[in-house]
Formats: structure tokens, sequence, C-alpha cells
């Protein structure tokens, strides 16, 4: 008969599949939390704390206790979650926060919110990435095999965080490159529609489109597409 551990080091590599193949950001983010509650038995709620610049923030919970208590965390700067991104642990477990010392701000609060377990990893690619907490209303909620599981689960979530916040990146790029290409193609036509109507450059053309881009407060892509959907000269305004 297999045992519990068996159980999960099989059950693991499905688990890292499933999240390498959620596609988007916020996807792999769902898949992330909801796994980790649905996996790890101990645990109630699980949520996800992201670094963004300064600051850590909650971008996804099971329930609302968890942003609740995780507010908590950030408003007395004190915490499991918060513990593991500043000081780079790769884990951190408070088994009873009611009996806790090491955060006599952030417990209490915890605490009065029902909750009593609190099992923090930290997410990590080539940088931290922010913390998967699993919390647990039963005091010592964690064993060894939870925390070992939990800590295997992690380091597969942070990878596929990371990728996933590498396509969502790359994406940007390759959208913000069609645009350019398509902002020049447009403005191309619309110097030869100049061009070939006043007879002029096409350097003379580009200024013209210029000068009516700054007299009429738009851009320069946008009295471009207008002249080329409606043949009408635009507006440059008086001459320098």
């Amino acid at each position: 008969m297999a045992s519990r551990e068996d159980e999960l080091a099989g059950g693991l590599g499905t688990i890292a599949r499933a999240l390498f193949t959620a596609g988007t950001v916020e996807e792999t983010l769902v898949r992330i939390v909801h796994t980790a509650r649905d996996t790890i038995d101990a645990c109630d709620y699980a949520g996800l704390s992201l670094v963004a610049g300064p600051r850590v923030t909650t971008q996804l919970a099971t329930d609302p206790v968890v942003a609740e208590v995780d507010a908590a965390q950030y408003d007395t700067g004190e915490g499991p979650c918060l513990a593991v991104i500043t000081e780079g642990l790769d884990s951190l477990y408070a088994d009873d926060l009611r009996e806790d010392t090491r955060w006599p701000a952030f417990g209490p609060r915890a605490v009065a919110a029902g909750l009593r377990s609190l099992l923090a990893f930290r997410l990590f690619a080539n940088d931290t990435l922010g913390a998967l907490n699993l919390y647990a209303r039963l005091p010592r909620a964690y064993g060894a095999t939870d925390r070992a599981a939990g800590l295997i689960f992690a380091a597969h979530a942070g990878i596929a965080l990371a990728a996933a916040q590498d396509r969502a990146q790359e994406a940007r790029r390759a959208e913000r490159l069609a645009g350019g290409l398509i902002s020049r193609e447009v403005i191309g036509q619309a110097q030869g529609i100049l061009m070939e109507r006043e007879g002029i450059t096409a350097g003379q053309a580009f200024d013209v489109l210029c000068r009516a881009s700054q007299h009429l407060n738009l851009k320069l892509r946008t009295v471009a597409q207008d002249l080329v959907d409606t043949g009408v000269r635009p507006e440059v305004g008086p001459d320098a």
C-alpha cells in the first residue's frame, strides 16, 4: 500500500505540469493557490504575496480571511510571509501563532481572525518573487510530510510563475513592436498622400503631420490615420 509520501511524490509531477501549462500570469496564480490548498491536507486557506517594487501585496487568496491576515503582516511589518521574503528563507513555519513570540504584533491579530498555523514558502526563480502562504485554523496543523511537500511545490510554483511573467513580458514587447510597425506604415501612407497631392517632399509632408499633431494635441499616428481614412488635410494652425 502506497504511503502518503509516495502519493505526494507521484502527484507533484502532475502538479508541476499543470502549473507550467496555465498560460497567463493570472491563470498561473489561480492554479498555484488552489492547488496548494487542495494538495496540502491541513491547509484551510492559501494566498500569494508578490513583491512589487519596495512593497509586498497579496495578489490572490482562496478566502477573504487571507487578505485580512496578510494586511496585518503588512501593517505591523512582521510575520512569516515577510520574513521569508526579506530574509531569503526557503520556508518558515509558525505552528501556533497564539504561543509564538517572534511576531508579537502580528500573531494576536491572526489568532483573532481564527488562524493558528501559518506555513510560508518563498517563491523564487532567479530572484525572489514573493511568498506562498498556507493558513490553518488548527495549531500544529502541518506535519513533516506537509512541509516537505510544500517546499517542493513552492519550488515548482516559483519557476512556473517566473516563466508566465517572462511570457507576458515578451508578449508586451511583441505588441509594442507590432504597434510601432503599424504606426510607421500609417504615417508613411499619410506622407505619400500629402506628397502626391501637394507636390512636396517626404520631409515636408512629415513636418505637416507633426505640426498638425501639436496643433490638435493628438498623437502623430492618430493624425496620420485620420488623413488616410478621410483624405482631409489636417489643420496645422498658424505658421511659426
